[in-house]
């Protein structure tokens, strides 16, 4: 039998933009609208600036669509702003938590779209039933109460914990934090997130789920977890979402 080869060039989906960290995070915002990932006021994205504790954020009262560098704010760990014009989302606090207590997380998404929502209100960990699922495999905490509005310490403790060490956790009765080791990694976890909410929840009005076996899961896991990968399908979406608004 010939062996499978797993490893692609990692110069391919280099994500160019890496070298602008603002246009970046503009870009990323833009896919998560596109994505359906807008909910008013609610979620967050941040992104740290270098190897500080300060970090790029929208100013309170700007949807992920209106994301510009007009509304992109450089804040610190206690949310003062500190470039740009207007306060951060007192929601992004947590972020601050996430950062300190997990100091390779460089980029956190933490969204309500409408089928992680509703995954979140079955009360079970996230499922991986499904190849696009696989990068959740070992690698998505639980947070199995739901604190209130995580605007404070306490919650920040909690999500933070949560965590435990892996890439994203699924809040009950909330919605998903997804973090990376960049802002393109953390948005393609969250949007696999959403699709594979709504695959379960399309599935569960049939039937059980079918649990992909965990050594293929694992397999499948690391492939998808690339760098090539995750940026050629970060790239490919911000291609998408600005055909969308033109």
């Amino acid at each position: 039998m010939q062996e499978k080869t797993l490893h692609l060039d990692p110069v391919a989906g280099s994500g160019m933009r890496d070298a602008h960290p603002r246009n970046t995070f503009v870009d990323a915002c833009h896919i998560l609208a596109h994505q359906g990932h807008a909910c008013g006021l609610a979620g967050q994205v941040t992104v740290r600036d270098g190897d500080s504790s300060r970090m790029f954020t929208l100013a309170l009262g700007t949807g992920l669509e209106e994301a510009g560098e007009s509304s992109t704010l450089l804040i610190d760990e206690h949310l003062a702003t500190l470039e740009g014009r207007g306060k951060a989302n007192p929601g992004v606090r947590f972020h601050s938590w996430i950062y300190r207590h997990h100091p390779g997380v460089r980029a956190i998404v933490h969204t309500h779209p409408p089928a992680l929502s509703a995954l979140s209100m079955l009360g079970i960990p996230m499922p991986v039933a499904h190849m696009d699922a696989a990068v959740f495999h070992e690698d998505c905490g639980y947070l199995a109460h739901w604190p209130g509005v995580p605007t404070g310490d306490d919650e920040g403790t909690l999500i933070s914990g949560a965590l435990a060490g892996r890439r994203s956790a699924l809040l009950v009765n909330h919605g998903i934090v997804c973090t990376g080791a960049t802002l393109q990694e953390a948005v393609y976890l969250n949007v696999f997130a959403e699709r594979n909410a709504r695959m379960c929840l399309d599935a569960l009005a049939i039937g059980p789920l079918q649990p992909v076996e965990p050594a293929a899961a694992q397999e499948a896991h690391d492939f998808l977890l690339q760098s090539a990968i995750v940026n050629g399908t970060f790239d490919y979406w911000a291609r998408q979402a600005a055909r969308a608004a033109n």
